[in-house]
């Protein structure tokens, strides 16, 4: 185990833009206070639509945040990573000048795109003809075009790349980040934001069949609760910046915000073929490349779908590896609502900060579990205690699975 920490890269720098706030000091404070960002969606009338609530970015300037050629040549989506992105690399304190070029990396994650975008020039294609849609959306709408624009903007010309897992994305660039860093990179942005809260997206998400349509938006989304029916949507998310140890080390960081121990991913078999969910072997794996055991892990910060069967599957992979209420489990995001792209690099955002802090966050709105789901789900307040790792439990619509071992 010894061996693996200090070698597991550092984080060193976290941009947060999520509906519980922008920056880091915003958004934990409203996860300890309990403070929801969702509410009735603004970006357009949802009158017409089943689902009218969501997690949105609050007081978010667009003219303030992106410079005023990149705002009409990119989605939302891409507005928010941007400047989370930047508030990442200020935190970080990293001088990019002193990094060669091809030393600093780019891995994101997205679940849909620009969509925002891509309706508007849609739009404007079916209304009128070609002559109508702009050059811009041969790229805005692209999923690897948040990860485009942050490494021109900051001239990292290393390895660049996104994952579209959906939720479980967000792990998988982190992982794929250390991949880079153990083959030469020297610092890489990771993370990922989401932003599909326009007609076209939220038409998308509603063929799931798993967004919630209760009209309370403090009820609509109860991950593990009797009256679970379904999730909400959200935008934003979270970008961070990785070191190698050693370059942490030399500018006098020592674990940053935590290091990053070990990870997996799978995907669930084929319906009806009688396999086992990739859940729990992936999240087992995860602690096998960390070279740690169960009894480690102090908080496992949950994918928590909202749907009851996906639920109860998740619970029953955190009993089987933990026991029966063997650690404390959370889910911050009924807060934010399911942020796809963005929701797992949020999530590992807050376990980061749980770790430093010694707070494990509660899962606000939700009062206990279901009958059957034997798990210690954190609820009603924050709960104080030493913390040394995190488990980050992700999956994504169609199968994906992923899961993320913190340390301090």
């Amino acid at each position: 185990m010894t061996s693996v920490a200090n070698a597991a890269p550092v984080v060193t720098g976290l941009g947060i833009v999520a509906p519980t706030g922008i920056g880091v000091a915003a958004h934990w404070a409203a996860v300890l206070a309990g403070k929801s960002g969702i509410g009735r969606i603004g970006r357009f009338d949802p009158s017409p639509y089943p689902v009218r609530y969501a997690g949105q970015v609050p007081g978010f300037d667009t003219a303030e945040q992106v410079p005023s050629r990149l705002i009409v040549q990119t989605d939302h989506w891409t507005h928010l990573a941007l400047a989370a992105g930047e508030a990442a690399l200020a935190d970080s304190g990293a001088d990019l000048g002193a990094i060669g070029e091809y030393e600093m990396a780019v891995v994101t994650s997205s679940s849909s795109g620009g969509t925002e975008f891509g309706q508007k020039e849609m739009t404007a294609l079916y209304q009128h003809d070609p002559g109508w849609v702009g050059a811009y959306q041969s790229i805005a709408w692209f999923y690897a075009a948040t990860t485009g624009q942050l490494s021109i903007r900051h001239k990292m010309r290393g390895p660049c790349g996104v994952l579209a897992c959906e939720q479980a994305g967000g792990l998988d660039g982190i992982a794929q980040a250390r991949r880079l860093l153990r083959g030469g990179s020297r610092l890489v942005v990771t993370g990922g934001t989401d932003a599909s809260l326009c007609p076209y997206g939220l038409t998308a998400q509603l063929t799931t069949g798993r967004l919630s349509t209760v009209p309370d938006p403090e009820r609509a989304y109860l991950p593990f609760a009797a009256e679970a029916s379904g999730h909400l949507p959200g935008e934003g998310g979270a970008i961070l910046v990785l070191e190698t140890a050693e370059a942490a080390a030399e500018r006098g960081l020592g674990t940053g915000y935590g290091r990053i121990l070990g990870h997996a991913a799978g995907f669930d078999p084929a319906p009806g073929s009688d396999r086992p969910r990739a859940l729990r072997r992936t999240a087992e794996q995860a602690l096998a490349d960390a070279g740690l055991t169960p009894a480690d892990i102090d908080v496992v910060f949950a994918d928590a779908a909202g749907n009851p069967a996906d639920d109860r599957a998740e619970a029953e992979t955190i009993t089987a590896i933990f026991g029966p209420r063997g650690v404390p489990v959370t889910a911050p995001k009924t807060l934010t609502g399911r942020l796809y792209g963005g929701g797992a690099p949020l999530d590992v955002a807050t376990a980061l900060l749980a770790l430093r802090e010694g707070v494990i966050p509660h899962t606000a709105h939700v009062h206990e579990p279901a009958p059957g789901l034997d798990i210690d789900l954190v609820t009603g307040a924050p709960r104080e205690r030493p913390l040394r790792h995190a488990l980050v439990l992700a999956r994504g619509h169609g199968g994906f699975a992923s899961a993320l071992v913190l340390g301090r």
